[in-house]
């Protein structure tokens, strides 16, 4: 789909839709903010009474999103079903831990036709399932799509300047997302590959733990350009194994997300990171932001998957050694930095030795 062929209208040239948003965290919170706002009728579900109570009462989600009011149609439910039954497309935003559970234990609320698409950047440990895979396995029905990108929830809630990538294999699903979503500060882009996308919001996590470490030790910004740009060369190499496209790389799901979170102390995984690599324990650097980082977990599944398939990941394996094997940060940079020098660029030049 072309750029031009993208939703900017006005939500005054707008239809109202019946929406569902599952999932209470600051991204869920984030992504029924803007369709409220968009003049929609949101069903927003959590499993938290308190929460739906705080919703119903106050207009604020203070646990995940403090000194921020939900504006327009919106109504918090812990009633799935009621939030699913009758609503033309279901944004899921449940932690990839608790997804397949949730979506299992509810399955016969989704409709046949049905517009579900994944806002969670995450990998099932079993089978290395991404969460389309599960959509897919679990209502079949359903038409499925994957939205992923730069997108800090914060960010978004303050109306800031922000572009997403909404991937699906029915052109439908692109152009209705795309329709409800748009807005002045709220661009959406379009793909087609849905593995690629939803790995790369996965994958990028990662980095983004690496990143907060390598800034927690001032290591300059030469250093910090440098492990971006070999972040995105080991997740593309990798995905495209899988096979994904590596051209998805390019975009706001690849580079354009990679950036954002290994830049920006407002990413969980960063901070994580950076709390690591001042000294803090894991454990105390995870229970001190008091969210979910999905770059923990997804360490440990890439890294098994990626010695499984024979995929050379230096820097998964250092973190590994860092967070899990006891090994000091200064070692494992200086590892890789005496390390055999490869090609640059991915896929340009034959990878005849480890890099």
């Amino acid at each position: 789909m072309s750029e031009n062929q993208g939703s900017e209208s006005s939500s005054a040239s707008k239809s109202v839709h019946k929406v569902a948003v599952l999932g209470g965290g600051s991204f869920g919170t984030a992504m029924a903010k803007v369709l409220g706002e968009n003049d929609h009728e949101v069903h927003f579900w959590m499993r938290d009474p308190a929460q739906v109570l705080e919703i119903s009462q106050h207009r604020t989600n203070s646990r995940y999103m403090p000194g921020v009011t939900l504006a327009g149609t919106i109504t918090p439910t812990n009633d799935l079903h009621s939030a699913v039954d009758g609503a033309e497309i279901v944004f899921v935003a449940i932690p990839s831990k608790a997804f397949r559970s949730v979506i299992r234990e509810h399955v016969d609320d989704f409709s046949n036709g049905q517009i579900v698409v994944s806002l969670t950047k995450g990998i099932e440990k079993e089978g290395f399932k991404l969460m389309s895979e599960i959509l897919q396995e679990e209502i079949p029905r359903a038409r499925i799509g994957v939205l992923s990108g730069p997108t800090l929830a914060g960010e978004i809630v303050n109306r800031d300047l922000t572009a997403v990538v909404i991937a699906a294999k029915d052109p439908m699903v692109r152009s209705k997302v795309q329709e409800l979503l748009g807005c002045n500060y709220l661009r959406v882009y379009a793909n087609v590959d849905v593995y690629g996308v939803e790995l790369a919001g996965a994958l990028k996590n990662i980095y983004a733990i690496v990143s907060g470490m390598a800034a927690a030790l001032d290591l300059g910004e030469n250093a910090k350009a440098m492990l971006i740009t070999r972040s995105l060369a080991e997740m593309s190499r990798f995905a495209v194994s899988l096979g994904a496209n590596p051209m998805t790389f390019m975009g706001l799901a690849g580079v354009g997300d990679l950036v954002v979170t290994c830049t920006s102390p407002k990413s969980r995984n960063y901070r994580v990171g950076y709390a690591v690599g001042k000294g803090a324990k894991l454990d105390d650097a995870v229970a001190e932001i008091g969210q979910v980082a999905e770059g923990i977990y997804t360490l440990l599944l890439v890294k098994e998957k990626s010695e499984e398939m024979g995929i050379y990941m230096p820097l998964v394996r250092g973190l590994h050694d860092i967070l899990y094997g006891g090994a000091s940060i200064k070692a494992v940079i200086g590892s890789l930095m005496m390390a055999a020098q490869n090609s640059d660029v991915e896929f340009i030049l034959p990878r005849v030795l480890s890099q």
